[in-house]
C-alpha cells in the first residue's frame, strides 16, 4: 500500500464559524441586529414608565387596596342626616330604596355596597327606620340604638 492510496475513515466536514461569543456562528442566538443583539443593554419594561408617570402612589403594588385586592368591597358612603333628611318613620333603608330615592348611584349595574356613617344631623336623629343590606360604622350603630331601630345586615 502506498501514501496515494490511502483514506480517512470518516467523512471531512465543513467547519462552521466560531469565535463569535456562544453558541454555533453567526448571530450565536441573539436573533437579529440592533440594541437587543449588544451586551449590557436591554429594552426597559414599559410597564416602568407608565408607573412613573403617576404621581404620589407610584409603583408596582404600592398601593394594594387598588392595585393587588381587586376582589375587596367598596362602599358607597351615606350620612345619618341624609337619612334623616329624606325617610319619613317606619321606612325601610337598603341599597335599593337608596337608589330610588337618588341618594347613590348603580355601580356596575346594580345598586352598590352601602355604609352608612354616624355623621349626626344638627338636630340629632329622630327617625325611627328599619335598615336592610346595609352596613353601619360604630357611632351610626349607637345612634340607632337611642332611637330603637331594627337593623339586619
Amino acid at each position: 500500500m502506498q501514501l496515494h492510496q490511502f483514506s480517512a475513515r470518516t467523512k471531512r466536514h465543513t467547519p462552521e464559524p466560531v469565535g463569535r461569543g456562544g453558541k454555533r456562528g453567526k448571530t450565536s442566538g441573539r436573533g437579529g441586529k440592533g440594541q437587543t443583539a449588544r451586551a449590557g443593554h436591554k429594552i426597559r419594561p414599559e410597564v416602568r414608565d407608565l408607573i412613573k408617570k403617576i404621581p404620589k402612589l407610584r409603583g408596582h403594588g404600592k398601593n394594594r387596596a387598588r392595585t393587588v385586592r381587586r376582589e375587596r368591597i367598596v362602599y358607597t358612603s351615606i350620612n345619618l342626616a341624609m337619612l334623616e333628611a329624606t325617610y319619613k318613620d317606619g321606612e325601610i333603608v337598603s341599597p335599593a330604596s337608596l337608589l330610588a330615592k337618588g341618594l347613590v348611584r348603580r355601580s356596575k349595574g346594580r345598586a352598590p355596597a352601602v355604609k352608612i356613617l354616624g355623621v349626626l344631623p344638627a338636630g340629632g336623629f329622630t327617625k325611627k327606620l328599619s335598615v336592610r343590606n346595609c352596613v353601619l360604622s360604630t357611632s351610626a350603630r349607637a345612634a340607632f340604638g337611642i332611637v330603637g331601630d331594627t337593623h339586619n345586615a
